[in-house]
C-alpha cells in the first residue's frame, strides 16, 4: 500500500488534500473539511461525513453549491461527535445547518448525539437518513438499508437548494425527497483490504462475485461465478427498478468501487443504460466514475434518483468541490 503507517493514513490524506484544495479549510488535528468562506452568512450549512476509505465521499464534496463541511473518521469507522459539532458551529451562517447521515449504527448513534450537543450550544439543527441500498434489509454496520450512492445525489441536491438560499425546513424536506426517490444496488469482482489489516476483509474466491455487496464489504444477496457486464447490467437495473418503478425521468450514477478503471464502468454505463431504455425509464444525466468508493474494492455500483423539474434544476446548478464540480 502506498502509506507510511496504518495509525497516519487519514491524517496523511487531509494533509494532502489541504495541500491540493487551498479553497478548503482542513483541520487535521480535529479532522474537519470547511469551506474556506464558511460560515455564509444566512445560508443553511451542509455537514456529512463519515469512516474514511470512501473517497472522495465525504471531504471531495466540500464547497460551494455542495456540502459545507465533511467529518472523516477513521478508515470504515464513524467520525465522533466532537467533530460533528465543532463542523455544525463552524459552518452555521444563522440559518441553521442540515446533517446528512448514511444509515450505518455508529454513524447514526454519534450524529444523533452530536445533534444534541450542538443545539445546546445554540445550533438549529435538522438531520436526514440516507438509506438506499436495496440489496438487503439489514447488515453487519445497519438496522434497515445501508447508505450508498444516493448520498452524492442528496449532497449536491440540497446543497444547491441551500446555495439558493432556501430555508433549512425547505433544504431538509428536498433531501428527504431525494433519499426517497433513490435506490442503489452495488457489485464487488474483488474484497477490499484495510491498512491496518494489510490483506482482504472478506473471502471472495477468484472467478466469483458479489451481488448486492456493502461499501464495507459487507455481505449481499448472493455469490455468483463471474458474471459479464451485460449480465451484471441486467440484474443490478432490474432489482433497483423492482423497488423504485419511476414513472418520470432518473439520475443515474455509475459508481465505482475504487479498483475499477474507467474503461470498464464507461463500458458498463453502455449496458446500463441499454436496459434503461428496454424497460422505458428515460435518463435525464448520467455520472459516471468513483465516487463512493470502498479502498481498492473492483465493482461498481448501481443508483437511480427520479426527478422532478426542480430537483434537476437543482441537480444542473453551478457546483465547485474537489471531486465534483460544473457551471461555475
Amino acid at each position: 500500500m502506498l502509506i507510511n503507517v496504518p495509525e497516519t493514513v487519514v491524517a496523511d490524506a487531509l494533509r494532502g488534500i489541504a495541500a491540493a484544495h487551498p479553497a478548503l479549510t482542513v483541520d487535521v488535528e480535529n479532522r474537519v473539511v470547511l469551506r474556506r468562506d464558511a460560515p455564509v452568512a444566512g445560508q443553511v450549512g451542509l455537514v456529512s461525513g463519515g469512516g474514511s476509505g470512501h473517497e472522495p465521499l465525504h471531504a471531495g464534496f466540500v464547497g460551494p453549491g455542495m456540502l459545507s463541511a465533511a467529518c472523516p473518521g477513521e478508515v470504515f469507522t464513524s467520525p465522533v461527535p466532537d467533530q460533528m459539532v465543532r463542523a455544525a458551529a463552524a459552518v452555521d451562517g444563522g440559518a441553521g445547518v442540515l446533517f446528512v447521515v448514511k444509515n450505518y449504527t455508529g454513524d447514526v448513534l454519534n450524529f444523533d448525539m452530536a445533534a444534541e450537543l450542538a443545539e445546546d450550544e445554540g445550533v438549529t439543527i435538522a438531520k436526514v437518513l440516507v438509506d438506499d441500498d436495496v440489496a438487503v434489509t439489514d447488515s453487519l454496520y445497519t438496522a434497515g438499508r445501508r447508505g450508498t450512492g444516493a448520498t452524492l445525489f442528496v449532497e449536491k441536491i440540497a446543497g444547491a437548494a441551500a446555495a439558493e438560499g432556501q430555508t433549512l425546513e425547505r433544504v431538509e424536506a428536498i433531501a428527504r425527497q431525494v433519499n426517497g426517490s433513490a435506490r442503489s444496488f452495488g457489485v464487488a469482482l474483488t474484497a477490499c483490504s484495510t491498512p491496518a489489516k494489510g490483506s482482504p476483509t472478506f473471502e471472495l474466491p477468484p472467478g466469483e462475485l458479489e451481488l448486492g455487496v456493502g461499501i464495507h464489504g459487507e455481505p449481499g444477496r448472493e455469490r455468483r461465478a463471474m458474471m459479464t457486464s451485460r449480465e451484471i447490467a441486467d440484474y443490478a437495473v432490474d432489482v433497483v427498478l423492482e423497488d423504485l418503478r419511476p414513472t418520470s425521468p432518473v439520475l443515474l450514477l455509475v459508481n465505482g468501487m475504487g479498483a475499477t478503471p474507467l474503461l470498464e464502468l464507461y463500458g458498463f454505463n453502455a449496458e446500463v443504460h441499454r436496459v434503461l431504455a428496454e424497460r422505458g425509464v428515460p435518463v435525464a444525466r448520467t455520472l459516471v466514475g468513483n465516487y463512493v468508493t470502498s479502498l481498492d474494492m473492483a465493482g461498481c455500483s448501481v443508483t437511480l434518483c427520479q426527478v422532478d423539474e426542480e430537483l434537476l434544476r437543482l441537480w444542473d446548478a453551478p457546483v465547485d468541490t474537489a471531486a465534483l464540480r460544473w457551471g461555475c
